[in-house]
């Protein structure tokens, strides 16, 4: 396919003999992190190669990826993988796991934003403060539950008091008495000498 028919919004990149790659639509010469960021912004591009016109864009995406696998930026081909899709390569199944990755990658991509808020649900859950915060609410929440109205205290069951209403109540009840006794001492006759 020429690039005509790719698309006037797709970007050619030219790779000459040198190992150079130049940007046509920019008029300038570009390096493999400069490509990096065309795949990262999701720009339409293509590498082909300056004298034979053959597409290069697989082999420069693998050569930027083996530059990201080498500088320990998390490794997601890790050996077994690799190993793995080697053995693939000549194997009958090798189109059907060519379509089964991009399909899964597909898939991931699509759902990413909701693995995201999954992940970070699970991290919000292994933090020690976060689960104690869950537990209290709750145990706030059963005890609210089973704990009876204010002043409805059921059989067998201690009224809902707080200590400063008890002491509160208790003081009232010695005023009262206090009171009562000076009431009666006042209406009783006093006897006469």
């Amino acid at each position: 396919m020429t690039t005509k028919q790719k698309g006037s919004n797709m970007r050619i990149l030219r790779k000459y003999t040198n190992r150079r790659l130049y940007d046509t639509s920019r008029s300038c010469y570009v390096t493999l992190e400069d490509v990096k960021e065309l795949v990262l912004s999701s720009e339409p591009f293509q590498v082909l190669d300056s004298k034979s016109g053959q597409d290069l864009t697989r082999n420069i995406l693998m050569q930027i990826i083996s530059e990201q696998e080498a500088e320990g930026h998390g490794t997601l081909l890790t050996n077994q993988v690799l190993q793995q899709l080697i053995r693939f390569y000549g194997d009958s199944m090798q189109g059907m796991m060519s379509q089964y990755l991009e399909q899964s990658i597909a898939a991931f991509l699509e759902h990413q934003d909701l693995i995201r808020d999954q992940m970070q649900n699970m991290m919000g859950a292994a933090n020690p403060l976060t689960m104690m915060n869950r537990i209290a609410d709750q145990n706030i929440a059963m005890w609210k539950m089973f704990s009876p109205v204010k002043g409805e205290a059921q059989e067998g069951q201690v009224p809902d008091v707080s200590p400063q209403q008890t002491v509160a109540e208790e003081s009232d009840v010695k005023a009262k008495e206090a009171e009562s006794k000076t009431t009666r001492r006042r209406s009783t006759p006093q006897s006469k000498k």
